[in-house]
């Protein structure tokens, strides 16, 4: 069935033929270009539909980073204690989801109203967010506070009192105190509180287009239920990244140490060519320069004088040169304790 609105082949050459020249409006040039609606499209076109594909494509998939599954469920197991401690009261966390989300996407899905705090990452050199929701603040307001343990009522377009803001930035110091833990046994990194800020625009620490991991944990208070979101940018987890990539805690890539003790111990078995050197001098190189063939030269050494035994450049046993069996040999005195020094060079290469 052809569509009504796109011009067939016999209306443009009667149109031709009789001299009129056909101008296409949006609408027939929308069709032609396939950028019409379609059912079940809901309006979207297709054209804007594989832009935004194209660009959501690039989203980085958190199971690059399989080790932060691990941290962040040990830092949910931490913060069950840290809370309980902290509130007297049977408090239960857990760790709803981790996705990764772009900022910008991240500022504009937070539910308002909330107090984002914004930490420091000291040894990374850069920031991560800490958002808390008002059924969170408006519980834990109550149960430190000695309220009523009711559901409190939606309170809107008032601003948070400073007690309300005190007492959420001693709960965003408890998570990332629990989070610097978690963390401990891949690096040393301390989580600092910064700021709390209540305008998503001014909690931004990196553009709206990178990357950021986003942790949701879901905390209840007393059959009261709230969620606090953790985001960490990409770019923040950069100086750490060789060791979150790892499959578990503790691997090594590159490194086998039954092979290296097979290696060391097959090394010990070679053959090795070794210099005795038996004195060493400097030489003015204008005295160099008038050497010919038969030239002696005056080592100014006795008999007694120790000789060096030198593999490459490392220096191994000192002794003292002798004749055994009409051959030059060299009876070792001393051993210079390089032997390892030789094999781990050896074993580095």
């Amino acid at each position: 069935m052809s569509d009504p609105n796109v011009p067939d082949d016999e209306e443009l050459d009667m149109a031709a033929a009789m001299g009129i020249d056909k101008q296409l409006n949006q609408a027939e040039i929308d069709n032609l270009l396939d950028f019409g609606d379609r059912p079940g499209q809901g309006g979207m076109q297709p054209g804007v539909d594989a832009i935004q594909r194209l660009v959501n494509s690039t989203t980085i998939n958190k199971d690059r980073l399989p080790l932060l599954d691990i941290v962040f469920d040990r830092m949910v197991r931490l913060l069950n204690g840290s809370l309980r401690q902290l509130t007297s009261g049977n408090v239960e966390a857990t760790l709803v989801r981790v996705d990764w989300v772009r900022f910008s996407e991240f500022l504009d899905t937070i539910e308002l109203p909330a107090l984002i705090g914004v930490a420091r990452a000291e040894q990374w050199d850069n920031q991560i967010l800490v958002s808390v929701n008002s059924s969170l603040i408006y519980c834990m307001m109550d149960v430190l506070l000695g309220g009523r343990r009711s559901r409190p009522g939606r309170v809107e377009g008032r601003a948070y009192t400073s007690v309300e803001r005190k007492l959420t930035e001693r709960l965003v110091k408890t998570i990332l105190q629990d989070l610097t833990q978690s963390f401990a046994p891949l690096t040393k990194v301390d989580f600092l509180f910064d700021r709390l800020e209540v305008n998503p625009q001014f909690a931004a620490i990196t553009r709206g287009t990178n990357a950021a991991i986003r942790v949701r944990i879901g905390i209840e208070v007393d059959g009261r239920h709230g969620h606090a979101e953790l985001v960490i940018p990409y770019a923040t987890l950069e100086p750490v990244r060789d060791k979150l990539v790892q499959m578990f805690m503790g691997e090594k890539f590159g490194r086998d140490a039954v092979w290296e003790t097979h290696l060391r111990s097959e090394l010990q078995r070679t053959r090795l060519d070794m210099i005795a050197v038996l004195h060493q001098m400097e030489v003015p190189l204008a005295e160099v320069l008038a050497w010919k063939k038969g030239t002696s030269l005056k080592l100014r050494i006795s008999p007694d004088n120790q000789v060096i035994l030198v593999s490459g450049e490392t220096p191994l046993f000192a002794g003292r040169m002798g004749q055994r069996s009409e051959n030059i040999s060299v009876k070792i005195d001393t051993d210079l304790d390089t032997r390892g020094e030789l094999i781990d060079g050896l074993l580095s290469h």
